[in-house]
């Protein structure tokens, strides 16, 4: 009988982290257990402790963790592009990110969280960070917070910004897809028309 492979504790916390964004995702940081999470993940939750600690801090990785992808999203969507066309590009992937139901809960989790002191430190970061990402590719000379941007005024961030939540909440009630007359509107005045959002 060949022995099965022991796993490493890099490895262990990454299947931890699949189970408990999945959880954290469905149950918020209060519903969710972290015995299920260890069950999920195969290990036992004294091990989950010995690993991350805490609760607390097994779900702030995992939220750092969403928003880390999110922003690598962005990256990726962007890579070659600047200006209007990078900013169009981000908005487009985006889109197609909050397909995941799971992806859109953590994020619409870890906002409600923030008003929390102990969780608003890493949306404050995440936000940073991309507003930081959207001045260097596209050619701003680095000024506090999101200013003018190489040939875009200060109003299309912002606009960027905004567009990011109305696409959540959007989400959250189902209009991507199929939107109402009245949302279908809205998207088509941020992102053009399905044909053009597809075609670019």
């Amino acid at each position: 009988m060949v022995a099965a492979e022991r796993k490493t504790a890099d490895q262990r916390r990454e299947e931890i982290l699949v189970a408990a964004f999945d959880e954290f995702a469905e149950h918020g940081l209060h519903g969710t257990s972290t015995d299920v999470i260890a069950r999920k993940a195969g290990v036992s939750q004294p091990y989950l402790f010995r690993l991350f600690g805490t609760k607390k801090e097994l779900y702030l990785e995992s939220v750092r963790r969403c928003l880390r992808e999110t922003l690598e999203l962005f990256r990726e969507a962007s890579a070659g592009k600047t200006g209007e066309e990078a900013l169009d590009a981000m908005g487009r992937a985006y889109v197609g990110l909050l397909e995941d139901r799971r992806r859109l809960r953590a994020q619409m989790q870890a906002s409600s969280f923030a008003l929390d002191t102990v969780y608003a430190e890493g949306q404050r970061r995440y936000v940073e960070s991309l507003s930081a990402y959207a001045r260097q590719f596209l050619g701003q000379v680095a000024k506090p917070k999101v200013e003018q941007v190489s040939g875009l005024e200060p109003e299309r961030i912002r606009n960027f910004f905004a567009f990011g939540m109305l696409l959540n909440v959007f989400a959250s009630m189902n209009l991507l897809a199929e939107p109402a007359p009245w949302a279908k509107q809205l998207l088509e005045a941020c992102l053009g028309p399905a044909g053009e959002r597809t075609s670019r």
